[in-house]
């Protein structure tokens, strides 16, 4: 109970006393208008009434008391609760001024260590800095008792080491020089034949390279029959399992496949001339031999991609890229073979890195890879640089390789050294002399346009297309044209051939400006 409850009881207390001692007086007064015989009612009723209110009284103070001891006991709890928590928040405070205090403490014993350090170590600096002077004193003693005792100077003894390290480097590369001629006598015959067919096919006449057609020769006509079969069942199961339309027609001993993937079309190449050996021509033979064909194929498509990577010393190639590698060998691009033009891609891109000083092993592995999207570009719709790309990326290629791929056909802008160079590879390869056949209408017509736009200039009185249109040289008149304005005439002329014709790598512009003094003797 609160105070002002403890004050209301004992005013009710108070009231009850008062009005029984009220009731008294009044009955005191009664009593003496009334008989004796009243006076003793009177008298008990009065006792009664002091008895009654002194109960009540003794009531209110017992209740009062109870009031005033509980009120006590919730003050001394609450109190001591607070006192408790006071208690509690001095002991962390006290615990966290001792761990101040320690690493105060701690900072200052730090502190003269470093300072001691400090002082050691500049101690130590200047000693060595004394012994680094005592040091070269004695050196250039030494140097002066030698150049004394050999007579002879330190230059001097410098250039007769070199010498002597000339004669042994010399010497060196004799022996390399010589072994590496006994290798080459080990090898030079197959060497010396590869090379020759190489010049034989470079010089042979002209030959149609189709890109969608084989030929398979027979033995005779009579086994065109036997190919057709009762009804045409067998030709049609061999197309069937091939996927290659076969063309046999009037062409004498020969047959025709047909087809754009020139994987399926090796395969039925390879399956019809061991169907022609054996002899043996039925549905059922056709299929497993149309099965093993491609058994045959896959493994040599691997092998060809295996080879490329141990060529190149390029490692860690995931299968699946090396399978399309190999399938390469099967593609051409401008009468180009795809396969053997990404090696000398990747070859390229390892020479100028090695110039450059940059990866080389991440120049070749970006120089083989950059076409891989001819590989399967027939079967899947866009170009085959973004093509490639994608596949690279899925197959876990770097960052740089996936962007050198894309950005070797501007399918996306090069940010990076190796990008360029796989570009500028790439061109080289198709560009260079003999890497791809063009027909004959096509080269004379860029001949033309050269010289046509070259003599569209003022000043220019002839120009030459030479080098297999890749340089054109303009001569011009002298009178017209001065020596700046001919490096300006230059500009312009290779600026119109940019903006004007489609040609495969660069093509140099030589304006030659001369001026002749010509006097006859009589």
């Amino acid at each position: 109970m609160r105070a002002d409850q403890i004050i209301l009881l004992f005013a009710v207390a108070a009231i009850a006393v008062g009005a029984g001692f009220a009731i008294a007086m009044f009955l005191k007064k009664k009593e003496d208008g009334k008989s004796a015989a009243s006076g003793e009612a009177a008298v008990k009723m009065l006792e009664d009434a002091k008895r009654e209110s002194e109960t009540i009284v003794r009531e209110a103070a017992i209740q009062a008391k109870d009031v005033v001891y509980q009120a006590k006991a919730d003050f001394e709890k609450e109190t001591s609760e607070k006192r408790k928590d006071l208690q509690a928040l001095e002991r962390r405070v006290q615990q966290k001024e001792e761990n101040l205090d320690k690493k105060i403490n701690l900072f200052d014993q730090r502190e003269v260590e470093f300072a001691k350090r400090e002082q050691g170590l500049a101690t130590k600096e200047q000693a060595i800095v004394e012994k680094s002077g005592k040091i070269d004193q004695l050196i250039d003693e030494q140097k002066k008792q030698l150049e004394k005792i050999s007579g002879m100077t330190a230059s001097e003894a410098k250039s007769i080491l070199m010498e002597q390290m000339e004669n042994e480097a010399k010497l060196d590369a004799a022996k390399k020089i010589k072994l590496i001629e006994e290798e080459a006598r080990e090898t030079a015959d197959k060497k010396s034949k590869e090379i020759i067919s190489l010049a034989i096919q470079r010089y042979a006449g002209e030959y149609v390279a189709e890109r969608t057609v084989s030929v398979v020769p027979l033995p005779s006509d009579e086994m065109k029959g036997r190919i057709i079969g009762r009804e045409g069942r067998n030709i049609r199961a061999l197309e069937a399992a091939t996927g290659i339309d076969l063309i046999i027609d009037d062409t004498p001993e020969a047959v025709i496949l047909s087809g754009f993937n020139p994987v399926r079309r090796e395969v039925a190449r390879i399956a019809l001339e061991k169907l022609i050996s054996d002899g043996r021509i039925h549905p059922g033979r056709i299929e497993d031999v149309v099965h093993k064909a491609e058994e045959e194929v896959e493994q040599a498509i691997k092998e060809a991609g295996e080879q490329a990577a141990f060529d190149l010393g390029v490692h860690g190639i995931h299968p699946e890229i090396l399978k399309l590698i190999g399938r390469l060998r099967y593609r051409t691009s401008y009468s180009q073979n795809v396969y053997l033009h990404s090696l000398e891609v990747a070859f390229l891109c390892g020479i100028m890195a090695a110039e450059l000083g940059i990866n080389v092993k991440q120049a070749k592995r970006a120089g083989l890879l950059h076409d891989l999207g001819k590989a399967v570009d027939h079967e899947v719709e866009g170009s085959h640089a973004v093509i490639g790309a994608e596949l690279a990326r899925k197959y876990g290629e770097s960052p740089k390789i996936v962007h050198a791929i894309m950005a070797h056909h501007e399918d996306e802008k090069p940010n990076s050294v190796l990008a360029v160079l796989v570009q500028a590879a790439d061109a080289l390869s198709g560009a260079r002399p003999g890497a791809r056949r063009e027909m004959m209408e096509t080269y004379v017509k860029r001949l033309e346009d050269l010289e046509r736009i070259s003599t569209s200039f003022s000043g220019v009185t002839t120009a030459f297309a030479i080098q297999a249109g890749r340089e054109i040289r303009v001569m011009v008149s002298s009178e017209e044209v001065s020596d700046e304005r001919a490096v300006v005439l230059a500009k312009d002329i290779a600026k119109k051939i940019e903006a004007d014709m489609t040609y495969p790598g660069q093509i140099k512009v030589n304006v030659i400006r001369e001026t002749r003094a010509t006097e006859y003797a009589r």
